[in-house]
């Protein structure tokens, strides 16, 4: 850390201190000396737009400091890109950050603005992701970016059989589903013009991917019944290709017998086999359903149940 008041370097910058609001500021925040001095030295640079080396060691020291400051990724990525700085080394250098700071956003977002600038894939970014994801397989901000590099540098081929790979090692983590989900359903999808309600998705969903999906979410419910993502994905599967629900009571009632209330198996069958039974018109049962949830199964939530019995009409509401 440079004491910068004592820099022949910095002898020619005058520092912009913080204005907490005059000599008595109500609820001033108690950095510590160093953070303000490199503060505001950083505000006298930016004043000026200042793009140099000093400038660029300057924010690697404030984020050294406080990696959340995201004023200070920003203006880092300008002087970058001002003086043409090789970008390999910048990723180097977030790798090493990036593990100390497992959930910053703002080191996510700057990975991206630099790999927006590199024309193809460096041959160990996935390698340095996945070292991440073994730090913390539902790190929601390297998801987001490995969301966004995917479709950025059309790396589609292969994420499927990735994210099976994690599937296998944990069925239970609701992460890779939500990725498994895009890679399926987001290939070849405008963002701006195609809805996962029909608006020209749905067209383009061949018969065989559909069934291959719903496959892949009733195998992980045999393996894992009381597991919510794959109950929560054949849901959407069935949503996404215009299909109610119905076609799987067969499936979902090995789960869940209403003749043998001591063996249910899985809560999520339940409320699977409510809607399932709501949609061909049978509240009794459905209403049953609710009732086990909210009375033996899931009481917590007895109130949400029960909400949802009194939408099936003013004889489940006293049943």
């Amino acid at each position: 850390m440079i004491d910068y008041s004592d820099s022949k370097e910095w002898e020619d910058v005058i520092p912009i201190s913080q204005d907490d609001g005059g000599p008595n500021p109500l609820a001033a925040i108690a950095y510590t000396d160093e953070y303000s001095e490199a503060m505001s030295y950083l505000r006298a640079v930016m004043a000026k737009d200042e793009k140099s080396d000093r400038a660029l060691a300057l924010t690697a020291d404030i984020i050294g400091m406080n990696p959340a400051h995201y004023t200070v990724w920003l203006y880092r990525a300008s002087i970058l890109f001002a003086l043409s700085k090789p970008l390999p080394a910048e990723l180097t250098w977030l790798n090493t950050i990036s593990t100390r700071n497992l959930k910053n956003f703002q080191i996510w977002h700057h990975r991206q603005v630099i790999m927006s600038h590199i024309p193809t894939i460096p041959p160990d970014e996935l390698t340095f992701l996945a070292r991440m994801f073994a730090k913390d397989a539902k790190n929601y901000h390297v998801w987001s970016y490995r969301q966004w590099l995917v479709r950025h540098f059309d790396l589609w081929e292969g994420e499927l059989g990735y994210v099976e790979a994690l599937l296998r090692e944990d069925v239970r983590n609701n992460s890779a589903w939500n990725h498994r989900w895009f890679v399926v359903f987001a290939r070849g999808r405008d963002p701006e013009k195609d809805t996962f309600d029909g608006g020209g998705l749905q067209a383009k969903l061949a018969p065989e991917i559909v069934e291959r999906e719903i496959e892949f979410a009733e195998a992980a419910i045999l393996k894992a019944p009381q597991n919510q993502s794959p109950w929560n994905y054949l849901r959407g599967v069935l949503r996404m290709k215009g299909k109610g629900l119905i076609g799987l009571k067969e499936f979902a009632e090995q789960f869940a017998d209403l003749e043998r209330e001591d063996g249910v198996k899985s809560t999520h069958a339940l409320d699977f086999l409510a809607d399932v039974y709501a949609e061909e018109q049978e509240q009794e049962r459905s209403g049953k359903m609710l009732e086990l949830l909210a009375q033996r199964y899931d009481p917590i939530r007895k109130n949400y149940w029960n909400y949802r019995r009194s939408l099936l009409g003013p004889r489940q509401v006293g049943a």
